[in-house]
This record gives structure tokens, C-alpha cells and sequence, in this order.
């Protein structure tokens, strides 16, 4: 037995990244986001967009807001509480506690027997050690209260495009997953195995190993994505000798030897906060590997990118576009960004790789949800 579409709703919903890797096989019933450029830029890219979404606070919103039951429920929380760059406030922090709205919201539908089968939390990998592991744990605690066993995958976006961008994927489930879907996977990270092994026993009986295999080798690298030369404005020659002294001996070291060494190399340049000396010090670190860093809302940690070319000798610097930005998430070339670039930088860089979440939906959400499909309701429980 199968059904196409799968229902789901979106929280936390941004420009609609992880609906967009869900793909066409599934339906999107309810999808929210507090902001509202994000809910302009998802309205302009979704044409149902009227019919189930809702902008404002996640708190304000009531289970009767939400149509039906869903196969899924995923939420890409607001993260910078779990973040490296923020507080580490974790899960009392005022932006991360809007987990606790979404969570609201699941309570309330499964008093009405309308609970999602399964569920995605989607965060920085600070998720799993803030507060020494016991946020990570609190999330366990209230999955476990409504029946959900669960898991969690520590995922590398650089698997699928040239972007490092670490991000943990907690995955739910109402029903004990079939034999085919529990086992190794390269993206139980020492951070997971870790933070399994520090959950009290009554989580630690709730725990699902999720098997998932690593994806076929990429084959694309950050020059592949960008703009050709000539589209681009590059800085003057004194703005890169300045992103040039902002560099520690190592980077500058690195970008002599390609210049000495000749041909074309491409790289990306982001500021970094170091200590030094006992004092914190702005530095700029290059790399060279085919990777971008990880992309961040302008506003916020290392801010906008910077791409350097060396070539011939001669070294060149240029902020990083948004729509190659876009392309560093996996958006297609229709997909409608903001006019303005910090806007459209913001939407790009505070949401999830579009690859990562269609990988996640063929390898694990689809075949559970359609062998969910196939037999009767029964308790949540996994193991390895």
C-alpha cells in the first residue's frame, strides 16, 4: 500500500528550503515563520502559499490552526541559542524557546488524535552538547512523553554541495522502525554517540540508531557555482590588501605560495574572532579545499563571505553573490530570492540545505511513513 502525496507541516518554514527537498511527493498542509521576509520570499515561490500559511509567532497559533493529521512534522527552530557564535543559552534562550511554541502546538494535536506520525528538529550540532548535553536531553524528555521514539543524524551539507555546514537532524517516530532502517550510518558522529550515551536510561530505551548511508560522491566545488569574472564586481586593489592583512602569517602563507606557484586557484575568505595573546583578534581565514564556509545571515557570526581568486601572480577579492549563495544551499536557478542582497543573504544563509533534506526524505522519512502505512498503530519503541 502507498499514498502520494505525504502530508506535512512546516515550522520555523523561512523561504520553504525544506520544502522544497521534501520534493513533489509530498503536500504541505501548514507552514509558519515569524518573519516577514521570509514569508514574502516563500509567498513568491510557492503559489499555494494562501491556502496554509501562516505568518507571526509561533506561540500565538493553536492547534486548530492546523488542518488534519500530518505524516510529518519538521522544525528548523531558530538557532542561535545552540550556536557556538551565540550565548550557548540553549533551550531557555529566548529564541531557541520558540522550540517550546512548536512543541506547544504537537501537544495539542495529539490530545485531538491528530499527533504527526513522525518528526524532524533540524539545529546547529550545539544542539547536542549545550548545557552538557541536558537540552539535548530535554528534547528526548518531551518526545518520549508523547510516544516518539527517536534519533539523531549529525549531517555535513559539504556531503551533497561545497558548503561546510554541520547541522544535527533529530528524527521521530511514533512506531518502532522497521529492521532495514536501524544500523550504522557515517553520520552518527562522535557528538551523537556521545550524546546517546549521556541519556538517562528511560531515554536511552527510546533511542533509534537511524541508518543511513552516505551519499555518492560530490561532484561539484565551490568555482563550479560561482558567477563568471566578468558578471561580478571585484574589489579594489586596496580593499584586498586589507582583507590580505587581516590574516594570520598561516593564510597569508597560503595565498604566496598559490600566487607563487601560478595558474588559478579559488577559494573563500570569513572572519573569524581568535584569541591571541590573551586578546580576541579579527582575523580573516582562507581555504582552498572547494568549500565555502558555512553560510550565515549577514547580520550574524562571520557574516558575508568573501571569494578570493588567485591566478597569474595577482590576487582578487569579491563579496560572495546571493544567488551563488543560493546555489551553496541547493536552490534551484527559478527559485525567487529578495531584490535587496542582505535580504536575500539573510533568507539564503538561516536556512537548511535543500539536497540534505531530500536525502533524508528518500533514505528514512519515506520508507517509514509507507511501512508505517501498512500495518496498525502500535507503541513507539527502537533500539540497537
Amino acid at each position: 500500500m502507498s499514498r502520494a502525496p505525504f502530508t506535512f507541516h512546516e515550522f520555523f518554514a523561512g523561504g520553504g528550503m525544506a520544502r522544497l527537498g521534501l520534493g513533489a511527493g509530498w503536500d504541505c498542509a501548514f507552514a509558519n515563520d515569524f518573519d516577514p521576509l521570509k514569508e514574502a520570499t516563500y509567498r513568491a515561490n510557492f503559489a499555494d502559499a494562501a491556502d496554509h500559511f501562516h505568518e507571526g509567532d509561533v506561540w500565538k497559533l493553536s492547534a486548530r490552526d492546523l488542518s488534519g493529521r500530518a505524516d510529518l512534522a519538521w522544525a528548523s527552530s531558530p538557532c542561535q541559542d545552540f550556536s557556538l557564535a551565540g550565548a550557548r543559552a540553549g533551550l531557555a534562550g529566548g529564541r531557541s524557546g520558540a522550540f517550546f511554541g512548536f512543541w506547544r502546538l504537537i501537544e495539542g494535536l495529539a490530545a485531538e488524535g491528530r499527533g504527526p506520525r513522525a518528526i524532524v528538529i533540524e539545529n546547529v550540532s550545539g544542539l547536542l552538547t549545550s548545557h552538557g548535553g541536558r537540552d539535548f536531553a530535554a528534547l528526548g524528555a518531551a518526545l518520549a512523553a508523547q510516544g516518539y521514539s527517536f534519533g539523531a543524524l549529525e549531517i555535513d551539507a559539504q556531503a551533497f554541495l561545497p558548503q561546510s555546514r554541520p547541522r544535527v537532524f533529530v528524527i521521530a517516530s511514533r512506531e518502532t522502525p522497521p529492521p532495514a532502517l536501524v544500523g550504522e550510518s557515517p553520520f552518527h558522529t562522535r557528538a551523537v554517540k556521545a550524546a546517546a550515551a549521556g541519556l538517562p536510561q528511560a531515554l536511552a530505551a527510546r533511542w533509534i540508531w537511524w541508518r543511513a548511508a552516505a551519499p555518492p560522491r560530490r561532484n561539484t566545488d565551490l568555482a563550479s557555482l560561482l558567477e563568471p569574472d566578468a558578471a561580478v564586481a571585484w574589489h579594489p586593489a586596496e580593499r584586498t590588501k586589507r582583507w590580505l592583512e587581516l590574516m594570520a602569517p598561516l593564510h597569508r602563507a597560503r595565498i604566496e605560495a598559490l600566487t607563487a606557484r601560478g595558474g588559478r586557484a579559488v577559494g573563500a575568505v570569513y572572519r573569524r574572532m581568535r584569541l591571541e595573546d590573551g586578546r580576541k583578534v579579527q582575523r580573516a581565514e582562507a581555504r582552498f579545499d572547494g568549500l565555502a564556509g558555512c553560510l550565515r545571515t549577514p547580520r550574524g557570526g562571520s557574516s558575508r563571505q568573501v571569494v578570493v581568486v588567485v591566478e597569474d601572480g595577482t590576487v582578487r577579492t569579491r563579496l560572495l553573490t546571493a544567488r551563488e549563495a543560493a546555489r551553496l544551499m541547493g536552490l534551484p536557478e527559478s527559485y525567487r530570492l529578495p531584490a535587496a542582497a542582505t535580504s536575500a543573504l539573510h533568507v539564503a544563509g538561516d536556512g537548511v540545505a535543500v539536497p540534505v533534506v531530500r536525502w533524508l526524505a528518500q533514505t528514512l522519512l519515506e520508507p517509514l511513513l509507507r511501512e508505517e502505512l501498512t500495518r496498525p498503530s502500535q507503541a513507539a519503541a527502537g533500539g540497537r
